[in-house]
């Protein structure tokens, strides 16, 4: 399943791109899945994504949680907590 994963903040530093496009193995079912290929990936990812609890995330533009499924997703963004002040 092709996808395209945008990257926000410190998460966009680490990885190096803005956005990319993917193919996803199937057996990834969940954001969860999702942030633990991106992390085995490659050094980057590894960096981007040690701390996944850390990790905010949108599925076709709403917010999700860590078990929402990745079927039918064509766009996944990805970004650090949002602090105010």
């Amino acid at each position: 399943m092709a996808l395209t994963i945008s990257y926000f903040a410190w998460v966009r530093e680490q990885m190096g791109v803005a956005e990319e496009v993917v193919e996803l193995p199937v057996e990834l079912a969940d954001l969860t899945a999702l942030l633990a290929w991106l992390a085995a990936r490659d050094g980057r990812g590894a960096l981007a994504f040690a701390e996944p609890q850390r990790i905010r995330a949108a599925i076709d533009g709403v917010m999700m949680g860590p078990r929402a499924p990745l079927v039918g997703a064509r766009e996944i963004a990805l970004f650090p907590p949002v602090t105010g002040g």
